[in-house]
């Protein structure tokens, strides 16, 4: 993935009803050390990464980049939102939207708003740029996520030895490169 552009970062945190996205901070490393170590979150993701490999990788202030949300609720980290544009073999150029939050804050409605406000902050500063959302297809609380938040289905494809499932929003679905 390649940065957003022309884009001054960090913002200034986005503050929702129960979140605030902001720029990672130092003491967010052990929840980024737990999301990349969950089996839980990992499933999806290509599977968890060994506690012990990331306590000596992950530096003292993991994720400072332009993109990156650390998702806050009640002062701790509960997750991450990305936007970041999508590879070049896949649809050049366009803006694609991640997340991962830690198991303990699923079921609460955390992504979505989460989510929704990193879009909301996206179409505010590149008005006139779609997002694409890419997941298995057996990710089905990814898939009913991407579905609140408006996403559409574009293609569907094989990588990484399972059925991927992509989908834009805003700006017609031409962007993908996938029509």
């Amino acid at each position: 993935m390649t940065g957003l552009g022309p884009v001054a970062w960090p913002p200034a945190p986005i503050r929702t009803e129960r979140l605030v996205l902001r720029e990672s901070e130092a003491r967010d490393r052990p929840a980024f050390i737990e999301l990349f170590a969950s089996p839980d979150v990992r499933t999806y993701l290509g599977g968890p990464r060994p506690r012990a490999e990331l306590e000596r990788a992950v530096p003292g202030t993991p994720g400072r980049r332009p993109g990156l949300f650390v998702v806050e609720r009640a002062g701790a980290m509960i997750g991450t939102v990305t936007l970041d544009r999508r590879d070049a073999e896949r649809a050049t150029g366009t803006a694609e939207i991640g997340y991962m939050f830690l198991p303990s804050s699923w079921g609460q409605g955390y992504a979505t708003e989460a989510c929704t406000a990193a879009l909301a902050w996206f179409t505010e500063t590149l008005p006139d740029e779609p997002v694409a959302l890419c997941t298995q297809t057996a990710n089905t609380r990814s898939l009913r996520l991407a579905a609140k938040l408006g996403f559409t289905e574009a293609e569907r494809f094989e990588e990484y030895g399972a059925e991927q499932w992509l989908g834009v929003r805003g700006a017609g679905a031409a962007a993908t490169g996938g029509e």
